[in-house]
């Protein structure tokens, strides 16, 4: 039985890896800052932040297995952005990040060591107008789990998965089957919008791979494939 925290695990991307933990018979203690916590949990404060590692020690021990899926989305054009925004965004999907895997790493590095898993996104490579500061959000993390994955190894590897559109809850109400999510599944190569499925089961591959670190594995299904000066309308399959 494995020993495992996901950050940001009462819903979407999160819930589907503490799902797919709990089918394997793993120990899974669920971070967040909503209903379906196992611990309470709100990644912009430091102080709960450590009050939570503590309190996942205690009950569990020491992890082997910490997936962050923590994160808030943004739209917004960097002209009319407020500031406040940016510090929310980067406070949330970067600062908050780092917070909970740094709190988990103590732990685990003066321990048997083990595995962090952070989600970040393709739009952490890619420039999406109206979604600059989740973008930078993104690709900020991206670099902490490359900088993590140098200092804290050999004993704990540091890797991120960067999923496409993906149909959680922050999509919000927005019609699935037509408009903007329509084109979207039309130029993903495989189709259609990823799940909270399709990047949990990339989550639980990249933590047993160990030969890997400060790595961060697009699965998105194609859709960073596709090419803004490709010929219009739906990819051939």
């Amino acid at each position: 039985m494995t020993l495992a925290v996901v950050v940001g695990g009462a819903s979407g991307i999160g819930a589907a890896v503490a799902a797919a933990h709990r089918a394997r018979g793993d120990d899974v203690i669920v971070w967040d800052r909503g209903d379906g916590a196992d611990v309470r949990c709100d990644v912009t404060d430091p102080a709960q932040v450590d009050a939570a590692a503590a309190a996942t020690v205690e009950r569990i021990g020491v992890p082997e297995r910490v997936t962050v899926t923590a994160g808030i989305g943004h739209a917004g054009t960097l002209l009319d952005a407020p500031a406040a925004d940016w510090d929310r965004v980067v406070g949330t999907n970067a600062k908050g990040a780092w917070l909970a895997m740094r709190a988990l790493a103590r732990p685990m590095l003066a321990g048997s060591g083990g595995s962090i898993v952070a989600t970040s996104s393709v739009s952490a490579r890619l420039a999406d107008a109206t979604m600059g500061l989740y973008c930078a959000s993104k690709a900020a993390l991206d670099m902490v789990i490359a900088v993590a994955a140098v200092e804290w190894a050999p004993a704990v590897r540091v890797n991120g998965v960067a999923p496409g559109v993906t149909d959680t809850p922050m999509l919000g109400p927005v019609p699935r089957d037509r408009g903007w999510l329509r084109g979207v599944a039309d130029r993903t190569a495989l189709g259609r919008l990823g799940t909270p499925e399709d990047v949990a089961a990339v989550v639980l591959a990249v933590h047993e791979l160990d030969w890997v670190t400060g790595q961060v594995v697009p699965c998105d299904g194609g859709l960073s494939r596709h090419s803004p000066i490709a010929p219009p309308g739906p990819a051939r399959r």
